[in-house]
């Protein structure tokens, strides 16, 4: 092996009842890459994805970070160690304006305890932290919307705030759960233009499932099936895998 793991899982399993969402499931992230991680309806890729994250503990197996053993440790203790992620459905503040909710991430990277954002906002004038939040406006492109509150904005451009947030916090590894969800193809495209841009020094997970989108810009592919990972390689690879098209495009 001559590259650097960021991330890895030896045969992690979840079950929930009897139902075994996520079976004996290994991968590799390489550090600095960007990683897809695909599958159909039902194979356990949000789980998965909980399971890296902390939201899940594994019945079975480990998962390990730059060398360390992450298994049980909670979401806040992986953010602090610089595991970011995005959600699904977009995790932010609808009653705060662009500007508070990047202001917030910034504030919440550099302070602990109880605090008010209301109270905050007005101490950031000059500050290092109102000169991140700027700087990030204006990289995600998002610096016109930032006296917006985030309950008006459409769908792209909230995504885009998230990812802002998410950027914030400089994390060393991100996880993206579904980032092109509802969005139309311009849409995507301005979310890819935000990876592309911010990807640099940072390794990158992208659970998704609009392949076409992934694979213009993905380094690695990986397929799961009934919550095993059964092929990882680059996209033509894994596309190309017989298993890959039995299991998902049911082709022989």
């Amino acid at each position: 092996m001559d590259y650097a793991l960021a991330l890895q899982t030896n045969k992690i399993s979840k079950r929930f009842g009897e139902f075994t969402a996520v079976n004996n499931a290994s991968l590799e992230m390489r550090d600095k890459e960007i990683l897809g991680v695909i599958g159909p309806n039902g194979a356990g890729k949000t789980t998965f994805l909980n399971l890296l994250t902390g939201y899940y503990i594994p019945d079975s197996g480990t998962v390990v970070a730059g060398g360390k053993d992450i298994t049980k440790l909670s979401p806040a203790t992986r953010a602090s160690l610089g595991i970011a992620r995005t959600f699904q459905l977009v995790h932010v503040f609808d009653n705060l304006t662009v500007y508070e909710n990047v202001a917030l991430a910034s504030i919440r990277k550099r302070a602990s305890g109880n605090f008010s954002i209301r109270m905050l906002m007005k101490n950031l004038r000059g500050t290092a932290t109102e000169q991140e939040v700027q700087m990030n406006l204006e990289l995600l492109e998002l610096d016109h919307l930032k006296y917006e509150l985030v309950g008006n904005l459409p769908l792209g451009s909230r995504k885009r705030l998230e990812l802002a947030i998410a950027f914030t916090s400089d994390p060393k590894i991100l996880m993206l759960d579904e980032p092109f969800a509802g969005l139309s193809d311009g849409e995507i495209d301005e979310v890819v233009k935000v990876i592309r841009q911010h990807r640099a020094g940072k390794s990158i997970l992208i659970v998704e499932h609009k392949i076409s989108k992934l694979t213009e810009f993905a380094d690695r592919l990986a397929v799961m099936h009934e919550g095993q990972i059964i092929r990882c390689g680059t996209c033509e690879e894994t596309l190309n895998d017989s298993e890959v098209r039995r299991c998902y495009w049911k082709v022989s």
